[in-house]
């Protein structure tokens, strides 16, 4: 037993050894290996010259100052009744008797609502970007964040809070000038040529994300041209640099530190960040900013037309070559348009020479004219080209324009014009889900009478249903012709 012990023992002490000089080898191998005692069999994997990866740190270092977090205050009643916020709580109908705040609660048990002192508060409105564009403290910032305030406060990169004063605003381009007065000079950064940004460029958007401050994201210009549905004239650049609240009116430089676009909207699900940004042009920008900093507001010209795009049938049908230009649908009037000669059914196709490709196109080139300026209208009329002078008026205000406009679609969700040769009516549109799409009638085709009078205005074809109407019927046949071929379609009434 004893014997067996001891070899045990002697085997155990003999294992344990081992284990330690192996160990022991390992932590010197390892000190071996790192001192290069051990022969090294192949070269480390390395690059004999690291990536250098695009860098924006200079871009960052000089337009930064420039770069300003916008604070808007405004006005808001307070007053009026409120109710109680005591009847909503649990547990103080149980309140002892004698309880302090026993009587303060009976007073409000019932729920009934309480008179507040009519007053103005001032409560934050806003927060956005903005930028410098001259040493004397113009800056650049976008209409929405500034809309509804009446106290604004720039804060620069370094911390500083100066009061500002709005210059101006625009809301049909979302731009605003405010201007900071202060015994200083400021960093200010200049306008680029946005014609000349590709599609692929790098760009640096700088602005003040949820209140962060200067913040700094890159990115590339994804797109030109891009109608969002904010307003006539829609031409912004995509961008997929990241922006979020708070980088509205905020800039987005190319490489040289210039201002290619005013950073205003993003397509987000989420309401945060997904790499779809919309900048205002800068070219755009520089016309509305200088015009906000001489006169305050923004004078656009004025055709007083309605007008609609040319689809490949209704260019067709009209004998044109390609579907551009824009297509007057009516001409106010007394307007300069009708004044000048322009009727229903003429397509604009240039002014003062510029190609009109669309009714957007049209907006923005007549817009940037000044009121009282006489512009050359090329347009196409029974199959020709012709030529026409228009002294342009001032556009309405937006409240003019609201009452003025007309109410969309008509009958059936029909919109149409006279036909080129006087006879019948061209659909122009069609509502997807209106009576007239739902019986087949489509844009291009031609009304040529309901119930067997013949149509030739929009005035005709109201009258005639308003006629089949009286007499009790309850729908009208309208006659269409398309590709040359006549047929009928029957259209319930109301």
């Amino acid at each position: 037993m004893d014997s067996n012990k001891s070899v045990t023992s002697r085997a155990r002490t003999r294992l344990i050894a081992a284990v330690a000089s192996v160990a022991v080898a390992g932590a010197v191998g390892v000190g071996a290996l790192t001192t290069g005692t051990f022969p090294v069999l192949a070269d480390p994997v390395k690059l004999d010259q690291p990536v250098r990866a695009p860098s924006f740190a200079d871009v960052v270092d000089v337009v930064s100052p420039a770069v300003v977090s916008v604070r808007v205050r405004g006005e808001a009643p307070v007053g009026g009744e409120v109710a109680s916020p005591f009847f909503e709580m649990p547990g103080f109908e149980n309140l002892p008797e004698n309880h302090p705040l026993r009587r303060f609660f009976d007073q409000f048990r019932d729920g009934s609502p309480r008179a507040v002192p009519p007053r103005q508060r001032v409560r934050p409105v806003a927060q956005g970007s903005g930028f410098f564009i001259s040493q004397d403290g113009y800056l650049v910032t976008n209409n929405h964040v500034v809309a509804g305030g009446n106290e604004y406060t720039v804060v620069l990169d370094d911390g500083t809070e100066l009061g500002a004063e709005l210059i101006g605003a625009d809301e049909r381009t979302d731009l605003a000038v405010l201007k900071v007065d202060a015994d200083r000079e400021f960093t200010y950064v200049e306008f680029g040529d946005d014609s000349s940004a590709r599609v692929g460029d790098w760009v640096v958007a700088v602005g003040n994300p949820f209140g962060l401050g200067g913040t700094v994201t890159a990115g590339i210009v994804s797109a030109r041209g891009r109608e969002i549905g904010a307003g006539p004239y829609d031409d912004f650049l995509q961008i997929d640099a990241a922006v979020n609240r708070g980088n509205s009116g905020g800039p987005a430089f190319n490489l040289s530190g210039q201002v290619v676009g005013v950073n205003t909207a993003i397509f987000s699900p989420s309401g945060g960040n997904v790499g779809i940004a919309f900048a205002i042009p800068a070219n755009l920008a520089k016309t509305v900013v200088q015009e906000l900093i001489e006169t305050g507001t923004v004078e656009r010209g004025w055709l007083g037309v309605q007008i609609q795009q040319v689809t490949d049938r209704i260019a067709e049908s009209l004998g044109l070559d390609e579907e551009k230009g824009a297509l007057i649908v009516d001409a106010n009037e007394g307007e300069p348009a009708a004044a000048a000669g322009i009727q229903p059914g003429d397509v604009i196709v240039a002014v003062d020479g510029e190609s009109i490709d669309s009714p957007r196109t049209l907006a923005r080139v007549i817009a940037e004219r000044e009121p009282g300026q006489t512009v050359d209208v090329t347009l196409w009329r029974d199959g020709e080209s012709r030529q026409i002078g228009v002294e342009l008026g001032e556009m309405p205000g937006e409240e003019q324009l609201a009452a003025a406009a007309p109410g969309g679609a008509g009958p059936f969700g029909l919109t149409v014009t006279p036909a080129e040769e006087g006879d019948g009516l061209v659909v122009t549109d069609v509502e997807g889900d209106g009576i007239a799409a739902d019986n087949g009638i489509v844009p291009g085709d031609v009304i040529r009478s309901v119930n067997s009078q013949a149509v030739s205005s929009r005035r005709d074809l109201t009258e005639a249903i308003e006629a089949a109407e009286a007499s009790g019927r309850g729908a009208v046949l309208i006659q269409i012709e398309r590709d040359g071929a006549n047929r009928f379609v029957a259209l319930p009434i109301g």
